[in-house]
């Protein structure tokens, strides 16, 4: 087009046979669009023009010469465009992309009441002469903060509700599809998207009459809802959004939405978080395995007890005693030996009483008591490797510790504690008010033999099957008491069939023991549904029952240990304190999850 407009106004104005012909050697245009080195130019014709000008009479080469003009019409590379503009006016708003660098709610109202304040500063008519133009100010006023916060409400609003504005500015009412049907919404002096509702002939404040509605999964509507969580001092659901309401605001599945946040709130789970749980573990073969009495053997030390040792004028010397309980893993049975102190020594005496009395053990389970690992130490016990030295080497004893802290590891031994402080609070009613050690030492044993004798699974009410399946049935191989069968006998035919009665009463409870008890540790009692396991890297709130929860310390997750099943049940935290960095082996029950290492979890 713009060579057909020049084609048109030349023909116009001029003649065909004006115009001639000029060659590249004379054109002195030409150097204009090549290189020309400055000092040549003047051996150039730029500065004299080509020579025919100076010439008199008509051009030669350029007579006889014609040139037709091409028609606009008629060239087809030459064709008529139309073009139509439309200008279509916008208000540009802050994008909510920006406002997801802030994490705070006063954060982000700051730095946009800073940025409208450095804005109204470049006006002509801005009051103050010190603010002008680009600045580092602090004196931002109550009116531009409230004007921010409609600003930054006003963006996340017009982004999400953009087809609500547009139907109520045409029609003044929402769609039928819409979300916010219900709220009867309307648009207010400042553009702002308020709810209309019922009630606003109350005797209320604006606010509370329509407040603003703030749309669910944003951004803008997180940092409003940590915002009031921390003025309310991290209560609950239902005290965050009464102050959210309070404040004028109108959050869409709003109870969701604060439900959400709170449960992302680390400060609260420090607070009333809980403890990490898994799935309960199989039971392990010792538990499960038939084997003579106390071949694998949990034990603990619980007390103490104050007896009397030696009677003075005037007063009694007391000391303290404690008794070490050794329980059966399979059969429940139970073995009490007193000892005098908790140090390692006189541990090593019960046990030297325990194996003369009960026999060898294959496996020994404790918790980390210091006089356990002491004894381990002393006895040479390797909990872990083949080569076994010692004290205990020909039994071929290895002794297995349970995490710290973890007594529900050792419920098999933890149980029969207190069944024993149980009954001897029982028999402490029958007995002189000042123990001796004697006296102790026969309550203990009178403590064993009842609870050996305690039944192991539910008393049938079959006539069939009268006697009770207990540990004292396996330890004595003595039945229940039964009246004598008529017939006579004699004292030959005793000592002649012992054996079998003893081999028959063996039998008879391990028979028992496979068809009544072990169907009884089947069925998890708690601990059912598989939970997610930590994973190195996440950050842990470490329990401590010495301490309130306010001052437990924060431990980040070293290293993960997996059970048999693949599950995480211990782990080792380490934690800082002061600089020092010190690392714990608990389990999963002593720690809170604050932030899981994976983002999206």
């Amino acid at each position: 087009m713009y060579v057909a407009n020049r084609v048109a106004r030349i023909r116009k104005t001029t003649e065909p046979s004006q115009w001639h012909y000029v060659c590249s050697e004379q054109n002195p245009a030409d150097h204009a669009t090549r290189f020309v080195a400055a000092g040549h130019l003047p051996l150039t014709n730029w500065f004299s023009g080509p020579e025919f000008l100076r010439e008199c009479g008509p051009i030669e080469g350029s007579l006889g010469e014609s040139y037709g003009l091409v028609k606009a019409e008629e060239d087809v590379e030459i064709c008529p465009q139309v073009k139509t503009l439309a200008t279509n006016v916008k208000e540009h708003l802050l994008g909510s992309s920006r406002f997801e660098r802030f994490s705070r709610w006063r954060s982000l109202v700051r730095a946009v009441a800073t940025l409208t304040h450095i804005a109204k500063s470049f006006s002509q008519s801005f009051p103050d002469t010190h603010c002008r133009k680009w600045h580092l100010c602090t004196k931002t006023s109550g009116v531009e903060i409230s004007q921010a916060k409609l600003t930054i409400v006003k963006t996340a609003q017009r982004e999400v509700y953009q087809e609500e504005f547009e139907s109520l500015t045409k029609f003044g009412k929402v769609s039928q599809r819409s979300t916010l049907l219900r709220l009867d919404p309307f648009v207010d002096k400042e553009g702002l998207l308020r709810v209309g509702g019922r009630i606003h002939c109350a005797d209320i404040s604006d606010l509370e009459k329509h407040p603003l509605i703030i749309p669910p999964n944003h951004h803008v509507t997180g940092l409003l809802i940590q915002h009031y969580h921390d003025q309310v001092a991290h209560q609950g659901r239902h005290f965050t959004e009464g102050a959210i309401r309070s404040a004028g605001l109108w959050i869409v599945s709003g109870k969701r939405s604060v439900s959400n946040i709170i449960h992302k709130c680390v400060l609260c789970k420090r607070l009333r978080g809980k403890v990490e749980s898994q799935k309960m573990s199989a039971l392990p073969s010792d538990r499960v395995s038939v084997d003579p009495p106390f071949t694998h053997t949990g034990l603990d030390v619980f007390g103490p007890f104050t007896v009397v040792t030696r009677k003075t004028r005037g007063h009694n010397a007391e000391n303290k005693r404690w008794a070490v309980v050794f329980s059966c893993l399979n059969t429940r049975a139970v073995h009490l030996e007193v000892v005098e102190s908790l140090s390692a020594s006189s541990f090593i005496c019960a046990l030297r009483r325990f194996l003369a009395v009960r026999g060898p053990v294959k496996h020994f389970r404790s918790d980390r008591g210091t006089n356990f690992i002491g004894a381990v130490k002393e006895l040479q016990i390797d909990s872990s490797g083949s080569e076994l030295k010692g004290f205990l080497q020909n039994q071929g004893c290895t002794w297995t510790f349970n995490a710290p802290h973890s007594s529900q590891m050792g419920g098999v031994w933890e149980r029969m504690i207190g069944i024993a402080r149980r009954i001897l609070e029982a028999l402490l009613m029958k007995t002189p008010t000042r123990l001796t050690h004697e006296v102790l030492t026969t309550l203990m044993a009178e403590v064993m033999a009842i609870k050996n004798s305690r039944p192991l699974t539910p008393i049938s009410t079959d006539a069939g099957m009268p006697q009770v399946l207990s540990p004292a049935m396996l330890l004595t191989q003595k039945a229940s008491v039964a009246p004598a069968p008529p017939g006579n006998f004699e004292i030959g035919h005793l000592h002649k069939n012992q054996w079998r009665q003893v081999q028959m009463l063996a039998n008879s409870f391990w028979k028992r023991w496979k068809q009544e008890y072990l169907s009884t540790l089947q069925p998890r009692r708690k601990w059912t549904e598989e939970r997610k396991s930590i994973q190195e890297g996440d950050l842990v709130l470490l329990k401590d029952g010495e301490a309130k929860r306010s001052e437990w310390p924060i431990g980040l997750i070293a290293k993960t240990i997996a059970s048999s099943d693949g599950k995480i049940r211990k782990v080792m935290v380490k934690t800082a304190k002061q600089g020092v960095f010190r690392e714990y082996l608990r389990p999963i029950c002593d720690v809170v999850l604050l932030l899981s290492n994976n983002r999206n979890a």
